[in-house]
């Protein structure tokens, strides 16, 4: 069973970035999360227990990541959770994973600056790849059964 989890924390180590023989991309780095509240006795703001899971991502947002997400960052993951037991002969326990299917800054904490990187297709001529005007970005295809009028 797969299930799916939306998570926000701060990367606690720094992300590792390997490419497998085959060409696979694959970003990875530890993620502690923490839940914060109020705590009315103390007027004041505590922190809760920490959760660490493992983050994992693949391909171009793998590649994307090891550019963007440095130690320290508050993020925002979502992905599919994945729990393993492990054992030794000395100790045993659980590895909590996630398989990111999306990865980006928690804009709570601060900015972040975007850019879009477009795919160029072999046949296209182009030199330029990044779009003139946002109408350049938009389709004018209209999906089958969808109307044009306002």
């Amino acid at each position: 069973m797969t299930d799916t989890i939306f998570l926000t924390g701060v990367v606690a180590t720094s992300p590792r970035h390997v490419t497998t023989n085959e060409g696979l991309a694959i970003t990875s780095f530890r993620l502690a999360s923490s839940q914060r509240r109020y705590d009315r006795a103390l007027s004041k703001w505590v922190d809760g227990e920490t959760n660490w899971f493992t983050v994992s991502s693949f391909r171009h947002l793998a590649t994307n990541a090891a550019g963007s997400v440095l130690k320290g960052d508050r993020v925002v993951v979502t992905g599919r959770l994945r729990v393993r037991d492990w054992e030794n002969s000395d100790r045993s326990g659980t590895n909590v994973e996630i398989e990111a299917d999306a990865l980006g800054h928690d804009l709570t904490w601060g900015t972040s600056v975007y850019t879009r990187h477009i795919a160029v297709a072999a046949t296209d001529s182009r030199e330029d790849t990044a779009p003139a005007s946002l109408s350049d970005e938009v389709s004018d295809e209209v999906p089958e059964g969808q109307s044009t009028a306002a």
